[in-house]
C-alpha cells in the first residue's frame, strides 16, 4: 500500500479488511500500514501503532513492528536476551500480555515504562492503549495504539479499538500460525525437508532417490565424557560442539538431517551438481574442524572426526503408522558411517571415500591405503586431507 492508495473510512470495512485474504497475505509491514491508515481515516488521532507478536522460535521471543504515518515501518526481532533487560519485567506490554488485561496509560509515570522501549522513545506520546491479543494457544501478543493528544482517543475512539480487536487478533493469529509452521519444521527437520513436508510429502514410503554429498561428524571420546561429566555439563559441551558444526553446514547450503547423540548427519544436494556438492561439503567440514579447534583452544577441550562421501540415498519417510521420520537411508549412508568410525582408529580428523576425493579433485587428498570397514566385503581406499 502506498500513501496515495485510498482507504475506506467505515468501521465495518476495516473489520472486513482485517478478515480478508488481502490482509492475511500481506507482509507484516503492509498489514500494519493498512491498519494505521484505516484507523486514521476513521478519525482516530493515532500517532504510533505497534504490534508485538510472540513467536514459537528457539531464539526469537517476539517479532515487533511499529508504524507512524509518513515513516517507514520499523521491524525488529527480539531475541530471548531481552528477558534479561532491566526494563523487561515492568514494561506495560509484558504486563498486558501476562495479565491479559487491557491497559490504558495516561500519566507520565505510566507512559515512562513505554518510553523505555525503543519503538516509543522520544516520540512525546501522551496516551497509549496497550491491548493484549490472546491467541488460541501459546503466549499472548499485544498491540499498542498511542497518541500525542493529552485527552487520548476518547470514549468513541476506544470503542472503535474494542470493535476491531477480535478481527485484529484473528489476523495476527493466522500470521503467527503460518510463521510457527515454518519455524517448527525448520527447527526440527531443516528448511529443505520442511518445504517437502509442507508440499505434501507426508506418507510412509514417499521416498525420492537422489545423489548427494554426505557429511557425518562425531565427537571424540563422547562415552568417556558422558561418564565423567554431570548431565548438565555434558549438554553444555554438546551444544558448544554443535554450535561449531551446524553453522558451517548451513552456510554451505547443506541440511542437517540428524543429531544422533554426539553425531551430526548432513547432506549437500546442490543444483550445480556432484562436484559443487562435494566442494561445499568439504569446505563445511574444514570450517567445522577449524571452529572446533578454536573452541578447544579457548578452554573447552573438543575433538571430532568427520567423514565425507558422495553417493545415492533414499530421501523420504520411514516409520510406522502416524509416527514417521524424514531421513536418508541406503548403502552409502552406511558407508559414510563406517568411514567415520575409521577417523578414531586412524587418528585422522577428516576422511573421504575415493569417490568423494575424486569428485573433489584437490591435490591435498592423501590416500591412507585400503582400510577394512565393518559390513563391507572389500577394504576401501580412504583419503585424508593434508592442508599443506
Amino acid at each position: 500500500m502506498t500513501s496515495s492508495d485510498p482507504v475506506s473510512a467505515t468501521l465495518p470495512d476495516l473489520i472486513e479488511w482485517l478478515s480478508s485474504d488481502e490482509c492475511h497475505d500481506a507482509s507484516g509491514t503492509a498489514m500494519l500500514t493498512g491498519l494505521g491508515r484505516r484507523l486514521r481515516a476513521l478519525g482516530l488521532p493515532l500517532d504510533r501503532l505497534s504490534l508485538s507478536l510472540r513467536t514459537l522460535h528457539p531464539q526469537i521471543l517476539a517479532r515487533t513492528f511499529a508504524w507512524t504515518e509518513g515513516e517507514p515501518v520499523e521491524q525488529r526481532d527480539r531475541d530471548n536476551s531481552i528477558e534479561r533487560m532491566p526494563y523487561f519485567a515492568t514494561n506495560p506490554i509484558r504486563r498486558a500480555t501476562e495479565t491479559r488485561i487491557w491497559l490504558s496509560l495516561s500519566t507520565p509515570e505510566e507512559m515512562a515504562g513505554l518510553e523505555e522501549l525503543d519503538f516509543f522513545h522520544g516520540r512525546e506520546l501522551a496516551v497509549a492503549e496497550v491491548v493484549p491479543l490472546v491467541m488460541s494457544h501459546g503466549p499472548a501478543s499485544a498491540a499498542v495504539f498511542a497518541t500525542r493528544r493529552p485527552d487520548g482517543f476518547g470514549p468513541e475512539g476506544r470503542a472503535v479499538l474494542r470493535r476491531i480487536v477480535p478481527a485484529l487478533r484473528g489476523a495476527c493469529e493466522i500470521r503467527l500460525l503460518r510463521a510457527t509452521e515454518a519455524t517448527l519444521l525448520n527447527t526440527y527437520v531443516g528448511p529443505i525437508t520442511g518445504r517437502r513436508i509442507l508440499d505434501g510429502h507426508i506418507r510412509r514410503g514417499d521416498v525420492e532417490t537422489l545423489e548427494a554429498a554426505l557429511l557425518l561428524c562425531d565427537l571424540r571420546d563422547f562415552t568417556v565424557l558422558s561418564n565423567r561429566l554431570p548431565p548438565e555439563q555434558m549438554l553444555d559441551r554438546l551444544n558448544l560442539y554443535f554450535d561449531q558444526i551446524v553453522p558451517a553446514i548451513t552456510a554451505g547450503g547443506g541440511e542437517v538431517l540428524k543429531f544422533m547423540g554426539d553425531a551430526v548427519l548432513a547432506f549437500f544436494h546442490l543444483d550445480d551438481g556432484a562436484v559443487a556438492s562435494c566442494a561445499a561439503a568439504f569446505e563445511a567440514a574444514r570450517l567445522a574442524l577449524d571452529r572446533i579447534h578454536s573452541a578447544s583452544q579457548a578452554g573447552t577441550p573438543l575433538s571430532a572426526g568427520v567423514a565425507l562421501h558422495h553417493g545415492e540415498v533414499a530421501y523420504g519417510n520411514i516409520g510406522s503408522g502416524g509416527r514417521l521420520d524424514f531421513t536418508v537411508i541406503g548403502r552409502d549412508v552406511n558407508l559414510v558411517s563406517r568411514i567415520q568410525t575409521a577417523c578414531a582408529t586412524t587418528g585422522e580428523p577428516l576422511l573421504m571415500s575415493p569417490r568423494f576425493a575424486s569428485l573433489l579433485g584437490r591435490p591435498g587428498c592423501r590416500s591412507i591405503g585400503p582400510y577394512p570397514l565393518k559390513g563391507f566385503a572389500e577394504p576401501l581406499d580412504l583419503f585424508a586431507w593434508d592442508p599443506g
